[in-house]
């Protein structure tokens, strides 16, 4: 349902308190007070059977006696009222509540009544099992929280309200100010989904604050985060990080797989910062509150204690940042103006005895620093310079506004506090240790990198024909009707060949004679490996002999092979044996890729170093499909492995792009044929001469699945098109390689076409701008471009694009198209729009609606011929031409 009536939830014009109590120290005492002394200007309506007035106001008997209906209600009566209160509230007119109460148990029947019950209504229901909500700038104080925070940017959305607490009271500290404060509880309606899709839009919020302990509606979910994050900085810490359940997987990914990396992979593709502690939530909204970001990770440290630098640069270190390296200009300066005895480099140790204008030195030298991304200024207490100077020194450098932002951390106690509540009030962020300033940092561009890998243009490329994933799926249900949930070894390695990947041919032999014939014929050495639909792990059962070199050791291994596989599996069905020849690659890289099933968010893709000591070594990544080859190799940067991978002494660097490769078809083999519940290929071979995989194991499944958490590339809405005039067209949807394509199309517009579709005169398209619109949500934005019917993925040139963008509900979509101008007057314009129209009808959209400058006489025909109705936007020259569905 998502946004619907939030505002009645956020900014309500009237309140109803159901619960309200007199006696001390309850909840419903605690929610009155709160409500009626936050400084809310709307009526505040107390409900309680048994009392008169409370908290000196007027209290009503019932939900009917109520003199006007409420937007919002707050709730904290016993779990069994909530229902019929909601359905009384929905007849009335309430469009939001919050349900304070606990006592909905492990069950679900309360809660689907209460949910029947608003459902007739559209009634939002926050809770239950919650603190509350609290809106500063609004004067909402709708919780049992301590006090009111103070007005600020910062969104804080969490499932725990003694996280929202605790938070709450480190906010009031540190003079942190929030925007909105929401404790979700059991999620029953609204969740971290709606929240995001409000909160991005909200223009009081800068920045937000996720405690997440699960998600609920991961495809919601990861829409609303993509769509949060690349609006403002997301930070998110996850409790919970237990794989219970791995065990039971079957293949070595799905043990692997364990659900906390999997959260871990979907914060990340969502541009989302994670962190693993309260602690560095706590950090971030430090930072966040000052709206610092940062370019890069080198750090510039100021100190006046030699040690305590030496731990900021160790902690620098050891999170992957870099010690700025200070310009010649600025050592010039620092030399000039710093006794001889300071460090000459960076950390800058401005020595125990500097008093505040040897730290205005030192920021006077730094400010313009080419090579610094921050600067961290430290300050030990001594007896010989007042650190209250310095930090003051600091507050004044920060108020003219120096282009490297700062962060602070004060050593020491009282005198310390005195001066960490000044950078506080300056809006500095500061620290009690070098290593949390620093991890801070460190945290401040790691959200930068993601942000910047959201914005990186894969490479052209084609998908798997359609007829050949036809092929796969053909041969998965064979397998399903046989009663089988496990490919045998040559099925598994027809279905990678389907997919265009690499792997070691297999011949099947049904005896030990059989097997030393096809050895001659494949050539020595060869392996041998049993054959059985029962033995999944064969080299766990001696199912795997090595470099067999003549026939008649085939033949005797296959006997021994065929014993010993009995002998552990007796009641194993044994087809025969597999003779494949013996690769030799000594070179090569083993390594491990594959597809697992998270309960939540769908299949998922795994990458690592490979081999038989692949649970040991732990060196792994999981990724969200759908992929393409700048997320693949973002997976692959981000192992140990990676290292290897790039060649080390006489080891040439392996085939990167082959590699990736092989990441993106494993991926569209898990949105592509969701009968694949796991995947291994262990191992994958990787060399400077490319890919190849020795060992394949596939289980699927009849059963229902779990849809992937980003939709993928729809392919089925690729239409070949004939405009008026001839021309062959292939409409399909916008894709992320096309950003190239894209920005050359916009080039080829003249700068009066470009003024009429974006209102503004532009030269050119920015490079953010053309990766926003090339990399779509295809769960609720859609844009076909027109191309020629033969090019590939990502290859122009792009003639026209038209594009559909929906609200959070899926009723309305906003429309925009763009023809290049050489491609103007054949009829594309109106055939694209025919299409869009025609994907928003698929979609249930109840209209299109979108804004045509008053001059566009030619756009204006144009919808009106397809039916739209046009209305001239009041105080503006633009026509708003809308499509009833």
């Amino acid at each position: 349902m998502s946004i619907r009536n939030f505002d009645a939830l956020f900014a309500p014009k009237s309140i109803a308190l159901i619960g309200a109590s007199n006696e001390p120290g309850s909840v419903g005492a605690v929610l009155a007070a709160n409500l009626t002394t936050a400084g809310f200007a709307g009526p505040v309506m107390l409900v309680n059977p048994h009392e008169t007035t409370i908290a000196g106001r007027q209290a009503f008997a019932s939900v009917a006696a109520l003199p006007e209906m409420p937007d919002l209600a707050v709730i904290a009566t016993p779990a069994p009222s909530i229902p019929e209160l909601v359905a009384q509230l929905g007849g009335r007119g309430c469009r939001a509540a919050i349900v304070i109460s606990t006592g909905f148990g492990g069950g679900t029947s309360l809660r689907q009544a209460m949910l029947a019950a608003a459902r007739p209504h559209l009634l939002r229901v926050v809770g239950p099992n919650c603190l509350g909500v609290v809106v500063p700038g609004a004067g909402l104080n709708a919780s049992f929280a301590l006090g009111m925070p103070h007005q600020g940017s910062i969104a804080l959305v969490s499932q725990s309200g003694a996280i929202i607490a605790a938070m709450l009271d480190w906010a009031a500290g540190k003079n942190v100010g929030f925007s909105h404060v929401v404790s979700l509880g059991d999620m029953a309606d609204a969740d971290f989904g709606d929240m995001l899709d409000y909160l991005a839009l909200d223009r009081a919020t800068r920045s937000i604050l996720l405690y997440v302990e699960n998600v609920t509606e991961a495809r919601k979910f990861m829409s609303a985060a993509r769509i949060a994050s690349r609006a403002k900085p997301v930070v998110v810490v996850k409790a919970g990080r237990s794989r219970a359940g791995a065990k039971a997987a079957l293949s070595h990914t799905g043990a692997l797989a364990g659900s906390d990396a999997v959260y871990d992979a979907a914060f990340r593709r969502a541009g989302l910062l994670r962190v693993d502690e309260l602690d560095q939530l706590f950090e971030a909204a430090s930072l966040l509150a000052a709206g610092i970001r940062v370019g890069g990770n080198r750090l510039a440290i100021v100190t006046n204690g030699g040690g305590a630098g030496v731990l900021a640069a160790d902690a620098l270190e050891a999170h992957g940042g870099v010690l700025a390296a200070l310009s010649p200009g600025t050592m010039e300066k620092l030399n000039a103006a710093l006794p001889a005895a300071w460090s000459h480099g960076n950390p800058i140790d401005v020595l125990g005895d500097a008093k505040a204008a040897r730290y205005e030195a030192a920021f006077g030298a730094l400010d313009k620093e080419p090579g610094a991304d921050a600067v961290l200024v430290i300050n030990c207490p001594t007896a010989i310079a007042d650190g209250t100077d310095a930090a003051q020194a600091v507050c004044a450098w920060s108020a003219r506004r120096p282009p490297l932002p700062i962060l602070t951390n004060w050593l020491g106690g009282a005198t310390a506090a005195q001066n960490r509540a000044a950078f506080g009030a300056a809006g500095i962020p500061t620290f009690d240790s070098p290593e949390t300033a620093v991890r801070a940092f460190m945290n401040l561009d790691e959200f930068r990198r993601n942000q910047a890998q959201l914005l990186e243009t894969p490479s052209a490329g084609k998908a798997t024909p359609a007829a050949n994933v036809d092929r796969a799926r053909r041969q998965i249900e064979a397998v399903l009707r046989e009663g089988r949930t496990v490919l045998t070894a040559p099925e598994a390695n027809a279905l990678l060949d389907l997919f265009g990947i690499p792997a070691t041919p297999i011949s099947v032999a049904a005896n030990a004679a059989e097997a030393a014939r096809l050895a001659q014929e494949v050539g020595f050495p060869v392996v041998l490996k049993i054959l059985s639909a029962d033995i999944s792990h064969k080299s766990e059962v001696g199912g795997v002999v090595l470099g067999l070199k003549t026939a008649a050791e085939v033949e005797r291994a296959a006997e021994a092979m065929r014993e010993r596989a009995l002998a552990a599996k007796p009641h194993a069905r044994l087809q025969g044996f597999m003779v494949q020849p013996m690769v030799a690659r000594p070179k090569a890289r083993e390594l491990i890729l594959g597809i697992a099933t998270d309960a939540c968010f769908g299949p998922v893709v795994l990458f690592g170093q490979g081999g038989t000591a692949t649970e040991i070594v732990g060196d792994r990544v999981i990724g969200l499909p759908p992929l393409n080859s700048t997320l693949a190799k973002g997976m692959i940067a981000r192992t140990r492995v990676a290292r290897l991978l790039a060649g080390y002494r006489n080891i040439p660097a392996a085939d990167l792009d082959a590699v990736s490769d092989t990441l993106v078809r494993i991926s569209e083999m898990a949105t592509r044929l969701p009968e694949i519940a796991e995947l291994d290929i262990n191992p994958l071979l990787a060399d400077a001469d490319g890919v190849l995989a020795l060992d394949a194991r596939v289980v699927v499944s009849a059963g229902p699945r779990v849809r992937p958490a980003i939709e993928p590339y729809p392919d089925a809405l690729e239409q070949h098109v004939v405009l008026p005039q001839g021309q062959e067209m292939l409409f399909r949807p916008i894709r992320p390689e096309d950003e190239n394509a894209l920005s050359a199309m916009v080039a080829g517009c003249t700068p009066a076409d470009l003024r009429l579709r974006f209102f503004n005169t532009i030269k050119a398209l920015p490079r953010e701008m053309a990766a926003r619109l090339s990399q779509i949500d295809y769960d609720r934005e859609m844009a076909f471009v027109a191309v020629r019917p033969t090019a590939a993925y990502g290859e122009g040139p792009i003639f026209g694009v038209a594009r559909l963008i929906a609200d959070p509900e899926n009723e309305t979509a906003e429309f925009a198209v763009i023809v290049r101008s050489d491609m103007q007057g054949h009829g594309l314009g109106y055939s694209l729009m025919e299409a869009i129209i025609a994907h928003g009808r698929r979609r249930g959209l109840k209209r299109i609606r979108g804004d045509i400058l008053a001059e566009n006489q030619r756009m204006l025909a144009m919808v009106r011929e397809l039916g739209f109705t046009t209305t001239l936007s009041g105080g503006t020259d633009a026509v708003t031409a809308t499509l009833v569905l």
